[in-house]
This record gives C-alpha cells, sequence and structure tokens, in this order.
C-alpha cells in the first residue's frame, strides 16, 4: 500500500504521519470526554481488517464489527478510537436489525440499497441508539460517529422536520455525552451552525466535490478538528489534481483525505 513515489510527486504525503493533535478547546470543567483538536490527523477504516500501522490522533473504525481487543490495542499506541454506527438508517446486516419495528422503516437510501431510512422521532429506534452507545462505551471507544443524522433533508419515507433532526442529533450528542463519548456530527451541514456546540467535532464527505466547505467554518472556529474526505475518481487516479486539492485546502483548517468509497483501506492520500 506505499505509494511514496506517487505521493511525493504530488505534493501529499501517505498519512502515517502523526500530530501532537488530540484535546480540542477547553469547553467547561464538567466535561469529561475527549474533543479532538482542528488539525487532528485519522485514520478511517470500516471495512476489511484494520489496518494499526499508522502514526494518527484518531481512528475510526466499525463499533459492532471491532473488538474490546482492538480498541485497548489502538489506545495503547496513543490512539483515539472514534467508533461508527448508522443513527438514522437501518441496515440489515446489523446484529440489532431485529429489534427495529417495521413501522420506522422507511425509503432506501439513495446509493445503497441494503439500507432505508429510520423514523427519528420513534422511542423504539432511540431505545436501540441508546443500547448502541452503552455498546460503545463498553467497548471503551473514546467516541462516535453515528450517520445518517440528515433524513430530514433526503427522501426518507416520513414527514420529518428541521426541527425533528436538530432534536435527534442533540439527543445523540447529550446521551453520548452522558457515557462519556465524543461525538461527531456528520455531515448535515445546513444545521452546524445550530449543532456545533452540541458536537464535537464533524466527520464530512465531499464538502470539496460539492463546493460546500465552508459550511464546516465553525467547527474551524471552535478549534474543533473536521475530519474530511473526498472521493472523486480525478484524485484518486491523478497526482497534479490532488496536489491541487491539497494547495486549495491548505490553511483552511480541515483534516483532509482521498480515500476509497468503501473505506477498506485499499488506498489512502493525506493532505500535508
Amino acid at each position: 500500500m506505499h505509494k511514496v513515489s506517487i505521493l511525493l510527486a504530488s505534493g501529499l504525503i501517505l498519512a502515517g504521519c502523526g500530530g501532537d493533535s488530540d484535546e480540542g478547546p477547553s469547553v467547561g470543567s464538567s466535561i469529561r470526554h475527549y474533543v479532538p483538536a482542528t488539525g487532528a490527523t485519522f485514520h478511517w477504516q470500516l471495512q476489511g481488517t484494520v489496518n494499526t500501522g499508522y502514526d494518527v490522533d484518531i481512528y475510526d473504525i466499525d463499533l459492532e464489527d471491532s473488538s474490546s481487543d482492538l480498541i485497548a490495542d489502538l489506545q495503547a499506541q496513543g490512539r483515539r478510537v472514534i467508533c461508527y454506527f448508522s443513527a438514522g438508517s437501518y441496515e440489515d446486516w446489523r446484529g440489532d436489525a431485529g429489534d427495529f419495528p417495521s413501522a420506522v422503516l422507511g425509503n432506501t437510501l439513495d446509493g445503497w440499497e441494503d439500507e432505508r431510512w429510520l423514523d427519528i422521532r420513534e422511542q423504539s429506534v432511540r431505545d436501540i441508539m441508546l443500547a448502541r452507545l452503552d455498546m460503545a462505551e463498553t467497548k471503551g471507544c473514546d467516541g462516535v460517529e453515528p450517520d445518517n443524522v440528515d433524513g430530514y433533508s433526503n427522501d426518507s419515507g416520513f414527514a420529518l422536520t428541521g426541527p425533528d433532526q436538530l432534536e435527534y442529533n442533540r439527543f445523540l450528542a447529550t446521551s453520548a455525552h452522558d457515557r462519556g463519548l465524543a461525538i461527531a456530527l456528520k455531515n448535515d451541514l445546513d444545521q452546524i451552525p445550530d449543532l456545533v456546540d452540541d458536537f464535537d467535532f464533524a466527520v464530512n464527505e465531499e464538502c470539496w466535490e460539492y463546493e460546500e466547505c465552508d459550511a464546516l467554518a465553525p467547527f474551524i472556529e471552535a478549534g474543533k478538528a473536521v475530519l474530511h474526505v473526498e472521493y472523486a475518481e480525478s484524485l484518486v487516479t491523478d497526482p497534479v489534481a490532488r496536489q491541487a486539492f491539497c494547495a486549495e485546502l491548505s490553511g483552511s483548517g480541515l483534516s483532509s483525505a482521498v480515500l476509497p468509497e468503501d473505506l477498506d483501506d485499499s488506498f489512502r492520500y493525506v493532505c500535508p
């Protein structure tokens, strides 16, 4: 997986160069969870055997598929571990899939035929998410990355509103913090001004592709990390395009990488 010659030519580095970014801004003496600081380095892998060899601040890995031993091993290396789960969609392969009542299952997610939107207003959905947060706490995760927390702006099959989403996302944040867990706001760009104080960092997909990165400024201004990934084929195959991409985002405060959409560690390019 070492593509050193390509990366040197393109002005990128293969992540594995860790930084000192760890704790973010002081957000009150009662806070007992991790707050990743702007510029934190990261490895995001949700499929395949997790490559534990990167010298980074943060590992973002799947909650259900990752063992307590793996999490502890990464932490022993000085890494913080963020555990991924979907908080807004039903995935039919999950161990708790049978716990979802059929009435809370909505439309299929665009591009993900084996996932369906959830009715986040229902207590049964929230109870399942609380159980997942309990799992994250029990396994020793430092934080969580709940995905698909923007159902209100998609064709979910339910009459979800912006206030519904804000209330649900704050429920997730409060519940994570009650367990001593950091929590990321995943995408949901339009609600960032309302949620930046409730969440500890952001995870974003393709803000550069869609010219939306300015929307993440509130997290940067708060001193909180933004873990940013792009999947565009041009960035994967063209070293010159990657160099221009990194140059454009230099100084933005984003922690930017080009990764495979499957997040399987088949390649990894990180802006210096």
